[in-house]
Formats: C-alpha cells, structure tokens, sequence
C-alpha cells in the first residue's frame, strides 16, 4: 500500500499569521458607538466591547460574483454564539479587490472568539466571467457538479490568535473570500461553468494595505473634533442596524456634497448642512493602534451611487460625440436602491451642462465633457432609460466623475516623461474590447493599443523595454491624443502581485509537493496526476508553470501572512508554517488529497521565488 506523504523527498518548519474557512451545503442564507448588533447578554457596558467586521477579497477571473451572505456568527470558547449580521446582505466580491468594506461594527460579549460561520445562498447567485473580451454568465456549481444552494463557510481560528473583545479599543476582523481560491472556471461549456469549493481567509489585522469603504447615513456632525457619525449600512442597505462608525477628516480630506467639491472644513461645513440622513461614502484608513477611521475622501447627497440619482460605474469603451458607450460595472437605480453588475453597454448621454469632476484635482479645476475619453473608468449620474432594449442614462444635467483607472501592458519604448506601451487590458477589460477612434488630434493620432503613449513626469524611469507595467492614471482628452494617457503612479510588475494556482483534479493527490522544509513549497509539476491548472498570473500576463525553467519557490513572507487548509466539513488556519505543513501531513496520512493551492505575493522572477502574503491548500 502506497503511504501518502507530505513531500517526495523533505519536510520541515517557518512561520506567520492567520485563520481561514471552508464551505460545506448545497442544500436549498474604531470609535464605535452602539445602536448596531448588539447580544442580549450586554446587561451593561463593562459586559461587552465592539467587533469591526470587514470584507474583502482576493483577486479572481472575474467581472461579477455576486451572492447573498443570510449570516455571519461568532463562537466563543464556551460554546456561546452570537450572530453579527442583522439582515441578508447581497454582495458582490468581485468589486472588493482593490478595498475592504465595513460590513458591521457589533457589539458582543467579551472573551475570545474561536470560530465563525458565514452563511452564503448561491440560489440567486448572478456571476460573470469575460470570454473573448466579452462579458458571459456563468453558472455555479458545486464540486460534484450539482447547482449551489446554502452553504456554510466556517472560520476555525489558530488557537494562539483567537479574537478577543473587551471594552474600549474595537477589535477587528477582515473576512477575504478568496475567488481565486474558492474558484475554478470552465469556458468550454455553454453558459460557461464555475465550480466553487467557498474558502475563506480571515485575519485580526489586514494582511494587504487596502484602503477601506465605510457607507450609511448621516447621524452628526462635530466640527470640534473635524468628526462626523454614520449608521453603517453595508454594500447598499438602505435599513437595518449594523453599527455606528466615527469618521475623522483632516485639511486634506476632498469632499463631494451633492456634487459640489470642497476640502478639509468647508467639506465638514457642506457635510453638516446636509443634515442628519443625507447618505455618505467614505474612503480611508483603520489605524492599527485605536481603530481610528480617518477618511481620505467623503462622498455625500446625490455625490453617493442611487442617492437620488441614478448611476452608472464603468469604463468607457468608445464615443460618438457626447454619447459614450461605458460597459464593465454597475448601475445603481434611485428609485428602488437596487445595485447590479451590467453585461450590457449602456449608453451615456453627455452634454456641455454636464458637470464633470476628476478624482484627485483640486476642487477649483475645471472639466468639461468633451475631458472624458475612450478607456477612461467613469461614474455617471443622471436619469436612466430604456430606448428599444437597450439601457441609457441621461447624465446632460447631471455629472460624470473621472476615476483613477488602471492600464496593464508592455514596455516598447522609454523617452524623457513618456512611455509607449503594447496595451494588454484597461481597468482588467481585454484592450481589444475598446474602440479608439477619435481619440486623437487626427485620425492618424487615434490611440494605438500597439504603441499606446502615456505621460509619466518623473515616474517609471527605471523601467526598460520590455518590462511589463502597471499605470494608474486618467485618459487624455478625447480629440486631443497623444499622448494617450497622464500617468499617476507606474508600477514595474516585478513589484506587483501575483497568484499561483494549481490543481490536481477531483481525485486529488497524496504527494503535491517536491520539497516543503524551512525554505519553503515547491510544487511538484512532475506529479502524475497534476490537474489542468498550474499558472502564474501578474496582472494581465498569465504563464504556464511548465514554461518556466523550475517550480516556483513559495515562501512564507511578512508578519501578517495567512496559511489555510480547508477541506469538507474542516477548516484549520496557522500562525506557524510549520503547523500549517504538520496538518497538510496529517490529513494526507489520514488518506486525504490535495486538490489545489493558491498563493499570493510578489513574484521574483530572477530567483523563480514567490514571497507569499497567503496559501491556501484545499484537500
């Protein structure tokens, strides 16, 4: 008899940080101040102290995964359990990569939390995936092939890391549905096929520097403090108690009331006559030393998505003159506070009377319609039709906000302020899905996604031909190309991040790595039942594991890094790699496979070495 091991020649220790989940069903749901979530066992304020729960996510072959989350609770060490969700929340993880969401702020019995429970119903699940360049819906299923109903992802904590509650300072928890993870898409059936095996990370700090999104009505207002209150009210909710949230502003804090611009206190000023219930979008950061949330940008009135207004998020993929054809987001409607994911281009109608504004500039720019060109990631607010099928929005009276939007792409040539790129995707959309024409100056001058031209400044300029890069930036004017692009920020992809992922089939694998020691993973690609996954991915570039010159090293890296085993019915999550290694043993020998992994962190190509924030095997 064949004895499963671990690695087929080593085995050894390191170290880290963590919890995780994994899902089993299928059947047929900082400052803080309560009114929120709160336990009946709080008989008075020294019984009970605050929990902040976040969501996030990692990122995943994905334009929409959008499901209903009916529950999230809480057990502690004896036993008791606590729910923090007061009511069904729809929520769509793929628009969670690049931030985090509070998603309650409870308050609950002190002591140490052991594990958790998030309840996720598949049976309304609304998923897309992109298929040469085209936006497709996707049916889930599980792993024995059936359609997904309830499933029960449960979060088992290291037992040297539990979350504790007590009074005063918030405690906090960041959930990460990892879709890359979680996730396997097959394209070659009609509608296209995701199989899903729900894992989840969770971690008591943030193991990416993300920023974070806190939405809900205004309570108060206090100038003293440059302060403000909201009742959290998550992903959309228009009602329900989940928490009050303080949010501190500063001088530099940009402010958008009911679509005028301002800063620091005059922002606070507009934001208090508003009044108490006008809807609020703030974005900023959690301190790790109180729970402090100071706020970067606030958002106001009908400034916020379906505030009054209806809004369109995406990008644009072509225009004729002041109608723009913007695909690849959502749109919020005014009139029953629904927000979905849109595979169909909707039509926005510009105007000279449309106000337009632009992330980042001074509230005293000045922008105009014609300012918003081909690429460009933009949030539309107006009225929304139907005209014979199709969706538009009348935005001629009302905004269109400019926002910062994400090119990836290759090195072809570098000049003093310049670079020209060969475009591969804009905002993760497939190049070829855009239309550039009228783009430029001339006809001849239209933006070529061949030799696209971006302004940098002073960025980039240790880069050379043939990196591949990351811009953030915005799209020139239309008609005015080139150059094509104003960059903000360049990123070499050698300091971006990466996933591995690998599979071994359904049937699994007693023996998926080569060598798992001190030094850390090294896949196995000569394994016989290696599954059809096995791919590096950085940003748009995507490499087969058996193209390059060895197995990738994988290694544990940072103080906040996440190891995870999940398999049916069983969750662990590990502070030490070593422990992390000694379960994957013990399940192996108790007869278990492994059937994937998935790791990211920033892939170092000269030493074929991926320094992992997380991995998480599922067997």
């Amino acid at each position: 008899m064949r004895v499963p091991v671990l690695v087929r020649f080593a085995a050894g220790a390191i170290g880290a940080l963590m919890l995780a989940g994994c899902g089993s069903g299928g059947g047929d749901a900082a400052t803080q101040q309560p009114p929120g979530p709160v336990y009946s066992g709080c008989v008075t304020p020294a019984d009970c102290g605050n929990v902040i729960i976040a969501m996030t996510d990692a990122d995943g072959d994905f334009l929409s995964y959008t499901v209903d989350v009916q529950s999230l609770t809480l057990k502690r060490a004896n036993g008791d359990t606590v729910e923090t969700l007061p009511l069904t929340t729809r929520i769509d993880f793929a628009q969670v990569v690049d931030l985090s969401e509070f998603l309650t702020s409870a308050t609950v019995p002190n002591g140490a939390y052991v594990e958790g429970s998030l309840r996720l119903d598949y049976s309304n699940a609304a998923v897309t995936v992109e298929s040469n360049g085209q936006p497709v819906e996707a049916r889930v299923v599980g792993a024995d092939g059936s359609p997904l109903g309830i499933v029960d992802v449960r979060v088992v904590l290291d037992n040297r890391n539990h979350l504790t509650v007590s009074p005063g300072r918030p405690s906090l928890l960041t959930l990460d549905f990892d879709l890359a993870a979680s996730n396997t898409v097959d394209l070659t059936t009609s509608p296209a096929t995701v199989t899903a095996t729900p894992s989840l990370v969770a971690s008591l700090e943030p193991v990416d520097e993300k920023d974070l999104r806190l939405r809900g009505p205004l309570v108060s207002v206090d100038a003293a403090s440059s302060s403000y209150v909201v009742d959290v009210r998550p992903f959309g909710h228009r009602s329900g108690k989940f928490g009050q949230v303080t949010v501190y502003t500063n001088a530099s804090t940009a402010f958008e009331v009911n679509g005028t611009a301002s800063t620091g206190a005059a922002g606070l000023q507009a934001l208090a006559t508003a009044g108490a219930g006008t809807q609020t979008l703030a974005v900023g950061t959690l301190s790790r030393g109180d729970r402090r949330f100071d706020a970067q940008t606030v958002y106001a009135g009908t400034s916020v998505p379906g505030a009054g207004v209806d809004a369109v998020l995406g990008n644009v993929l072509s225009r004729v003159g002041d109608e723009l054809i913007v695909r690849g987001g959502t749109l919020d409607r005014s009139d029953d506070g629904s927000s979905r994911f849109i595979r169909d281009p909707i039509v926005v109608r510009v105007s000279s009377t449309t106000k337009v504004l632009r992330v980042g500039a001074p509230s005293s720019s000045a922008f105009d319609s014609q300012d918003v060109s081909v690429g460009q990631r933009v949030l539309a607010f107006g009225s929304i039709e139907d005209e014979a099928g199709a969706a538009v929005l009348d935005a001629t009276q009302g905004r269109v906000r400019m926002l910062p939007t994400h090119l990836s792409g290759t090195v072809h040539d570098v000049s003093a302020g310049n670079l020209e790129l060969q475009l591969e995707s804009i905002d993760g959309r497939a190049v070829g899905a855009f239309d550039f024409a009228g783009t430029g100056a001339s006809a001849d001058q239209d933006a070529d996604p061949d030799s696209y031209e971006v302004s940098t400044g002073f960025l980039g300029g240790n880069l050379r031909e043939g990196r591949s890069v990351r811009v953030l930036g915005f799209a020139t004017t239309f008609g005015a190309a080139p150059p094509d692009f104003e960059a903000r920020t360049v990123v070499d992809m050698r300091d971006s991040r990466s996933s591995l992922t690998v599979t071994w089939g359904m049937d699994g694998t007693d023996a998926p790595f080569s060598t798992a020691d001190d030094s850390g993973l090294i896949v196995d690609l000569q394994n016989p039942d290696l599954g059809r996954l096995h791919v590096l991915r950085t940003g748009w570039r995507v490499r087969d594991l058996l193209d390059l010159p060895a197995s990738p090293q994988l290694v544990p890296t940072g103080d906040r890094a996440a190891f995870v085993v999940a398999s049916r019915g069983s969750c662990r999550s590990f502070h030490e790699f070593a422990d992390f290694l000694a379960e994957i043993q013990r399940q192996l020998t108790a007869g278990g496979a492994a059937r994937s992994l998935t790791a990211h962190g920033v892939y170092d190509e000269n030493a074929n070495v991926l320094r992992a924030k997380s991995i998480v095997v599922i067997l």
